[in-house]
């Protein structure tokens, strides 16, 4: 992680420094001291630029004096202005210091709040997943180390951050596991990894085989039965109310689709993109990174993460289209295409959430439709919410941390489509709707808890830079939940 510092101004900064300037002001504390100090070649040339100081906008200004560089980011209006906007602002200017080692931020008009949502932003931008990069030239790296920012109460800024930096590790936690290649990061693997946790007071469980096929996970391991890489069940709990070693009270779920590798089985995918299906497992990695920021924050909250982990391959034993199995509550399933996976994950895994821990509510993460960024794109994750509270307090977390979220509709002539001949249940029906379909497949296993269905599939993975988050895997829904549980269901 990028080294984050606070000070109180110094009289004199060398190296690179950023400007944090508001729309239509002048420069001012800091950035009028450097500017004096150059002769006004830092103001004249952020004229020259243009440069309003606009949300989002940013301009760089190379030697100027005795700076390295001074890079200028737009803090817009002050009026209504969000600790979004102060995220994004120390992204963009984490995206412009690559080629600096160390430097500034004149945060000094900001207050500890801002000057650590600046940080933050920061950090999210400046991580990058490089561990088979081998050749790679040293001039191409991005050489950024350590930030520190200037501010008015360092103090009250290191308390704040305190709060904030242990959502940055999550986030970093989830990105990794996404960005892994299928071939390291196998189910038993993934399991291992989520294990580690418990150094930060994670109670952690994990369930192989030999224990999913004695409880009945009929579904989960029809679908894992073609792959030679066996399945694995992770639970994540944190005693945040109760104290460890204690049951957890009426405990908020987190249930996480974990396909590891997604082949689509006997109804194979086509072979053109079918690498991104490394990242059919970004639901469960965004489980597991947001409970490591939970027990990392100490959250005054019962919570329960659990992730069904598996590989879906057209092996010689691989599930069949057609063939019927019996999931963990006891419905059955005709499965008429193997490619719709993660919904026969999802359902064991949420059942056993249910018959464990009784939680007080249940939110599911999950690539699971294409349909989706057919009907969303890559700008919001559809939700489906069978609780209108739940549903509401979602969609204002992710206002809030820019993970937005569209809600969708469920109804009874959406989920008599999965009607079978032959069993309870089919677990595809026809292209219209199947966003919708699917999503009422996971609800039947669901029972009268209040749930939410988030699925992730336009989200988990970018293919070009945010401000806040670098091309890649994106930790969708780390952030949001976290600020679910903290607006919602601490204290």
């Amino acid at each position: 992680m990028l080294q984050i510092g606070f000070s109180s101004p110094a009289p004199q900064i060398d190296g690179a420094l950023v400007l944090l300037v508001e729309e239509d002001a002048a420069l001012g504390g800091v950035g009028a001291q450097a500017d004096a100090a150059t002769g006004g070649a830092i103001g004249r040339a952020l004229a020259a630029a243009e440069f309003k100081g606009k949300a989002a906008q940013s301009t760089t200004v190379l030697a100027p004096g005795g700076f390295a560089r001074v890079v200028a980011v737009g803090l817009g209006k002050p009026a209504g202005r969000t600790a979004l906007q102060f995220e994004q602002a120390g992204g963009h200017a984490a995206a412009a210091l690559t080629r600096q080692t160390e430097a500034v931020i004149d945060a000094g008009a900001l207050t500890a709040e801002q000057a650590a949502s600046v940080a933050l932003g920061a950090v999210l931008r400046a991580w990058r997943f490089d561990r088979y990069r081998t050749k790679e030239k040293p001039e191409d790296k991005p050489r950024l180390v350590s930030l520190t920012l200037l501010v008015a109460d360092p103090e009250a800024a290191r308390a704040a951050w305190a709060g904030l930096a242990p959502v940055a590790e999550g986030c970093f936690i989830t990105r990794e596991l996404v960005s892994e290649p299928a071939n390291v990061l196998t189910p038993v693997v993934m399991a291992e990894r989520a294990a580690t946790l418990a150094k930060l007071g994670l109670e952690v469980e994990v369930l192989d085989e030999h224990a999913m096929k004695k409880l009945g996970f009929g579904a989960l391991l029809g679908v894992a039965q073609g792959s030679h890489n066996p399945p694995r069940m992770v639970v994540l709990k944190w005693p945040g109310k109760s104290g460890r070693g204690n049951q957890l009270d009426k405990p908020i779920a987190f249930i996480g689709k974990g396909v590891t590798f997604d082949t689509g089985g006997i109804s194979i995918k086509p072979a053109a993109g079918m690498e991104d299906m490394k990242w059919d497992m970004a639901g469960a990695g965004t489980v597991i990174g947001l409970m490591a920021a939970l027990a990392g924050r100490g959250a005054p909250v019962d919570a329960v993460g659990l992730v069904g982990l598996v590989e879906n391959m057209p092996g010689g034993n691989a599930q069949r289209p057609g063939d019927v199995v019996t999931s963990y509550s006891g419905q059955t399933v005709e499965v008429l295409n193997t490619d719709a996976e993660g919904r026969l994950v999802l359902a064991d895994v949420i059942w056993y959430c249910q018959q464990h821990f009784a939680p007080r509510f249940m939110v599911d993460l999950a690539t699971l439709t294409g349909a989706m960024i057919v009907a969303l794109g890559h700008e919001h994750a559809g939700m489906f919410a069978t609780d209108e509270a739940l549903a509401g307090q979602l969609l204002a977390a992710g206002i809030a941390v820019g993970e937005k979220l569209w809600r969708m509709p469920l109804g009874e002539e959406y989920d008599k489509q999965l009607k079978s001949d032959i069993a309870d249940m089919k677990n595809i029906t026809g292209r219209p709707g199947s966003a919708i379909t699917a999503a009422h497949f996971i609800g039947r296993f669901t029972n009268s808890v209040p749930w939410a269905h988030l699925d992730i599939a336009g989200v988990a993975w970018s293919t070009k830079d945010a401000a806040c988050v670098p091309k890649g895997a994106t930790a969708w829904g780390v952030r949001l939940l976290d600020r679910l549980v903290r607006d919602c269901c601490e204290g």
